[in-house]
């Protein structure tokens, strides 16, 4: 396989140009919208709903088998994608591209403060976090990507916690002080606050509580391990139809399918028979998360098995520019989910179940689609993107690489 062949190759500037990913752009696409979806049956993390129906359960359950998890992997995937390009880019030009992306990341953690003000589930600080642990890696060999990649997926976390409580089997299961206080405060501002009150209880409340969960969930480790694979899928670039990258695609939704069925939870899970939640609470998180990463390597591979073998081309290229416009989409709804569910607007978490939720969230996803797509017709990058863009190559950075 052409990505264990280039295992010993120490990374300089490609030789060939990185030109637009249409599939990385659909993907990023689906996952915007499968985001979306989930969310606004969430109610945007706001647990507050009417008597749900059997058709509503139907809903929540299909729902996060198919987009819980799944969605931000793929962003995460596609995150290491793109610093990959934009490294790379720049050192062809012999620039070291390793400060302005710090101070690039510094920018989508302010984007993230911003969509904390609406909706306290953020990922984006998240990722501007993560993002700091794969900088130092961005010109290392293969070998040591691929390591680092390896580390994160077992989930080193909650292996040590499983080890703690076989040594002491008294140990209590991985906790943070104050979590159920920082939820509490969250709710109370959707569920009765001004805009005001649910702005500040996002940045004060939401930005702890979304490491926190991220880090006793596996998401945290998890988001590395995907950022050092994007970065080693930029280099032997997968993403495009050269070689036999067909072939690997095809492989790797088999081994994918052949993960999921190993690790998918058809029985209640693995933690189902164990007393002590010391070791139950970490095994689960693990099951989730390899069962997450097994479900989204089947959509990308099937993506781009499909895109680049089938006629459904022209029908998956509709969703590229919604992928485009990520940034822009992802911001705008949590605006909108904020003001449709939350008491500071509409306040519809009393009257919207599940299945009236995501046909409001189908709809918003069909609204920005249109609007990503008459925007770039006339503009080269979606609004936040533009912005985002512009101040990060205000001057000055050094030049040289």
């Amino acid at each position: 396989m052409r990505i264990l062949g280039v295992m010993k190759y120490i990374y300089s500037a490609s030789s060939l140009p990185n030109t637009r990913i249409d599939v990385a752009d659909i993907l990023r696409g689906i996952a915007i919208a499968g985001i979306v979806l989930l969310h606004f049956i969430e109610h945007l993390n706001f647990y507050s709903f009417p008597e749900p129906t059997g058709l509503d359960q139907a809903v929540w359950d299909t729902a996060f088998f198919i987009f819980g998890g799944k969605m931000y992997a793929i962003f995460a995937l596609l995150f290491g994608l793109s610093f990959f390009i934009q490294n790379d880019n720049q050192a062809k030009k012999g620039v070291d591209f390793r400060p302005r992306f710090l101070w690039r990341m510094l920018l989508l953690f302010a984007w993230g403060l911003l969509d904390l003000c609406f909706y306290n589930g953020d990922i984006l600080t998240v990722y501007a976090v993560c993002a700091l642990f794969v900088v130092p890696f961005i010109r290392s060999s293969n070998a040591v990507l691929i390591a680092i990649a390896a580390v994160m997926f077992i989930q080193p976390v909650e292996i040590v916690c499983i080890i703690r409580a076989l040594i002491n089997p008294e140990a209590a299961p991985l906790a943070f002080s104050g979590s159920g206080e920082h939820y509490m405060a969250m709710f109370q501002a959707c569920a009765d606050g001004s805009f005001l009150d649910v702005a500040g209880a996002g940045i004060t409340h939401g930005f702890i509580s979304n490491f926190q969960w991220a880090i006793s969930h596996g998401r945290l480790t998890q988001t590395v391990c995907l950022f050092a694979i994007g970065i080693l899928l930029g280099r032997t670039r997968m993403f495009y139809d050269e070689g036999d990258h067909i072939r690997i695609w095809k492989r790797i939704l088999v081994g994918a399918v052949i993960m999921f069925a190993l690790v998918n939870p058809w029985a209640g899970g693995w933690a189902r028979n164990i007393e002590n939640p010391a070791i139950a609470s970490p095994l689960d998180a693990m099951q989730t998360m390899w069962r997450n990463f097994s479900m989204m390597w089947i959509i990308v591979s099937g993506v781009c098995l499909l895109f680049y073998r089938t006629r459904a081309r022209k029908a998956l290229m509709v969703l590229s520019p919604y992928g485009k416009m990520s940034l822009s989409n992802y911001i705008g709804q949590s605006i909108i989910g904020s003001l449709l569910f939350y008491h500071w607007g509409f306040g519809l978490h009393t009257v919207s179940g599940h299945t009236m939720s995501i046909c409001i969230g189908l709809l918003v996803v069909i609204l920005q689609v249109w609007f990503s797509t008459a925007w770039l017709r006339h503009h080269r990058r979606g609004p936040l993107e533009g912005v985002w863009n512009k101040l990060t190559w205000i001057q000055p950075f050094k030049k040289s690489a």
